[in-house]
């Protein structure tokens, strides 16, 4: 910006003035800026792309949704055009240079640097110039569209080994009842159940990691992990996997005593992956479901977060959870409206699609839906809260962090093992707390095999990593499957319940090369949980946490490094030696730390009852597919008597 259009004039006054028969001389000096016509063009432009954005975003999100959900008249067809449009938008070369362009002037307000300098990230995060890759994005659009309709046809279930009848199952229900029956033959059918995933999408999605690598390459990267790390994150995998490996490494040793004690312990048996989660868990899966009603998975949520001080700021929170025939097999929070601030409207307050896959009448599905609301609820309230003027700062792909966005989710996810929370929150249906032998049970038996999170959070990252890695040549379905099964005993020493291949995420754009996100963000969960504690004592019921997450995590939104903003936080660089630091506890000192917190907040008792009404400042649409179960927005006792509905109904039908 030159200076004739950004002008400034000041003017100076100067009088005498008598003040006690002295005469003092007054200066006055008033600067007046005026926006002149280039200046009001920047704006001009910086609303008419966020509007456009906006509309876009919207439209393939629904889009999404549709698919995803297996709603009424869903296209993947349309799915694959709404996504180009979007692509295609964030892709045009010309508003980079514009922006570029934009940027060099001088006299550009702090605002508008910042929502420039947001338009230039993102435009080189999807920037493709050349013919040939612009085909192959578009070409992968319809792959990927075409796999997930693939995925979503699949007959999966167990054959029973009684009947020897084929029973169908989604990818949830089948680890459920690996965990919970007690028919080992029944275990085992499942887990072949979850093996045959890996079988069934293998011929599709080689094409796809295939012409993902052509992409990348043209682009100039190594491959395509190291494209989307690199857009993501801001550095390439040549940064990200000595974490990942220091990590591997430094826990190594705990893996090999978790695996010999759970030997030594259970026997052969349970290393048999159809076994392990059944020997870890034993009874107290069916144990503790009494304490964890599905029905009032929802109302303990809110109570939860409202006590931690959190607020979605006018949001609308749509919410399908439980689990049918043709919708998408793992749970997602995405966001057809981020929040933003409108130069003319005020603030846009987010929409927000949130799904999970419970059976409310199997065994372990209320604690499963209760953690995965806790999850997407967390993600839901961070891209609520953030508060910056264009959507781009607020939507949750590149360039907004992938352990960024996963730290906030999996830190309040992670309340829900804690003692502190279960004495507040872990009540039966006749209003028994869950008593205190059953979380000692669960220490004395599972605090070694914590262990096992960790590797099975890397062996997703290693995986694919490898994958991408192998020569086009090389690689086949019988190529693939081999990988997966050796990067499952190399990284988590021994095969699992759940294979690398059944994992989703691999399978769409938006959430391929993304799963060392998880990595990153359980460390950044555990530094983050370490400061509080020393800060604060406390983290459950605790409105301090919610506003420091606010005021340092949320409202920023992307235009933070990650990096950056944990060292905001807590002072300290990211690194996994708190997350290490916890797993190496003792048993006997986790129990007693444990049993102090548990009778603490069995005499405090939550903040807000089952029987009180919460305020989010959030709109809850609870639905089954195309049918609306009860909204917060129509019924005089707002989400109260929407989780009331949803209860009354969960009992009609399940």
């Amino acid at each position: 910006m030159t200076a004739a259009e950004k002008k400034t004039t000041t003017t100076t006054n100067t009088r005498k003035v008598t003040e006690g028969g002295k005469t003092v001389t007054t200066t006055t000096t008033t600067t007046t800026t005026t926006v002149t016509p280039l200046q009001q063009d920047i704006d001009a432009f910086i609303l008419q792309f966020n509007e456009e954005y906006e509309r876009k975003h919207k439209s393939f999100e629904d889009n999404f949704w549709a698919t995803k959900m297996n709603l009424q008249g869903n296209s993947s067809d349309e799915l694959a055009r709404t996504k180009n449009e979007l692509d295609l938008f964030l892709g045009n070369a010309a508003n980079l240079t514009r922006v570029q362009a934009l940027l060099t002037r001088p006299g550009l307000t702090d605002s508008q640097r910042k929502t420039l300098s947001i338009f230039e990230r993102t435009f080189k995060c999807y920037i493709i110039t050349d013919a040939e890759s612009l085909s192959l994005r578009e070409e992968l659009n319809v792959l990927e569209a075409k796999l997930a309709e693939h995925r979503r046809a699949m007959a999966l279930g167990y054959v029973d080994p009684t009947s020897g009848e084929f029973v169908k199952a989604s990818s949830v229900q089948l680890m459920t009842l690996m965990r919970s029956s007690d028919d080992e033959e029944l275990r085992k059918s499942c887990y072949e159940g979850m093996r045959s995933i890996g079988a069934y999408i293998a011929p599709q999605f080689i094409e796809i990691v295939k012409l993902r690598n052509k992409l990348a390459r043209n682009l100039g990267f190594e491959d395509f992990y190291d494209y989307k790390v690199t857009a993501a994150e801001g550095f390439g995998k040549a940064t990200l996997f000595p974490i990942l490996e220091k990590l591997a490494k430094d826990s190594r040793p705990i893996l090999d005593a978790a695996l010999e004690k759970l030997a030594a312990e259970k026997g052969e048996f349970a290393l048999k992956p159809w076994n392990t989660g059944y020997a870890l868990a034993g009874s107290l899966v069916k144990d503790k479901d009494p304490y964890f009603p599905f029905e009032t998975a929802v109302n303990s949520w809110a109570r939860s977060f409202a006590a931690l001080g959190i607020k979605y700021e006018g949001a609308t929170m749509r919410l399908d959870l439980c689990d049918r025939q043709g919708k998408y097999s793992n749970g997602f929070c995405h966001w057809p409206q981020p929040a933003w601030v409108h130069p003319t409207k005020g603030w846009i307050p987010s929409q927000a699609n949130f799904t999970s896959l419970a059976t409310p009448s199997q065994v372990g599905s209320g604690l499963s839906a209760l953690v995965t609301l806790m999850h997407e609820g967390g993600h839901a309230a961070h891209l609520a809260n953030v508060k910056q003027e264009s959507p781009l700062f607020g939507q949750e792909r590149a360039p907004t962090s992938i352990p960024y966005a996963e730290n906030q989710s999996m830190f309040l996810d992670s309340l829900v093992g804690d003692a502190a929370w279960m004495s507040r929150y872990a009540y039966s249906k006749d209003g028994q707390v869950i008593p205190w032998d059953l979380i000692e049970r669960e220490i004395s038996t599972m605090h070694a095999y914590k262990i096992f999170r960790l590797t099975g959070l890397l062996a997703g990252p290693m995986f694919e990593r490898k994958v991408y890695e192998v020569p086009e040549a090389e690689l086949t379905v019988d190529v693939l499957l081999e990988l997966a099964d050796s990067v499952e005993v190399q990284v988590q020493g021994m095969l699992t319940g759940r294979p690398v291949l059944a994992i989703p995420h691999p399978l769409t754009d938006e959430s391929a090369a993304y799963m060392h996100g998880y990595v990153l963000a359980e460390m950044a969960v555990y530094q983050t949980r370490k400061h509080f504690l020393t800060k604060y004592g406390t983290l459950v019921d605790n409105p301090n946490i919610g506003k420091d997450l606010r005021d340092v995590y949320w409202q920023c939104g992307n235009s933070r490094n990650f990096l950056n903003l944990i060292q905001d936080m807590t002072g300290s660089d990211l690194s996994g030696d708190a997350w290490l630091e916890t797993l190496r506890v003792s048993v006997e000192d986790k129990t007693e730390s444990e049993r102090v917190a548990y009778l603490e907040g069995v005499a405090a008792g939550p903040v807000c009852g089952p029987e009180d009404s919460v305020d989010l400042d959030m709109r809850v649409i609870l639905v089954h597919g195309d049918e609306v179960i009860s909204d917060s927005a129509e019924l005089s006792g707002g989400l109260k008597e929407a989780c009331t509905v949803f209860t009354q109904w969960i009992s009609a039908n399940f």
